[in-house]
């Protein structure tokens, strides 16, 4: 039987949403304040979803310190505190949307977490915007 744990985070991190193949006109239509040129920022809280048996030895699906820890890794030093857009690889070509965001940590989360384990998460710009995402 599959039992799924979940460990939630959080970063701060800035973005402007922006096509540069689009007019500025388009841009202010489709992404409006969220193309401020001056960028804007978020406090995104994270939810990572692991799914998989209870090891009976431990009695854990997955160490959440383990957890806690490849997160931090992987997501938390890599975009908290940074200008998406500006500060990181991952988003000088792709458009940090929040569905962009979380298909990015889920691949660099998958890149690190056994195809074992269902991986699943939630990433919630704003209290009420969120996105969920399970490859």
């Amino acid at each position: 039987m599959k039992i799924t744990i979940c460990r939630k985070e959080q970063f701060n991190a800035a973005h402007r949403l922006h096509n540069p193949s689009w007019s500025d006109e388009q841009n202010a239509a489709v992404f409006g304040k969220c193309n401020n040129p001056n960028y804007h920022g978020h406090n995104y809280n994270l939810i990572v979803k692991l799914s998989g048996n209870v090891d009976p030895d431990t009695g854990y699906v997955y160490d959440m310190k383990r957890l806690s820890n490849l997160i931090k890794a992987e997501v938390i030093e890599r975009f908290d505190h940074k200008n998406l857009n500006l500060d990181t690889t991952e988003f000088n070509q792709l458009n940090p949307t929040a569905e962009n965001i979380a298909i990015v940590i889920w691949n660099l989360l998958r890149a690190k977490i056994s195809t074992d384990y269902d991986l699943g998460l939630t990433l919630y710009e704003t209290e009420r915007n969120f996105v969920e995402y399970n490859g």
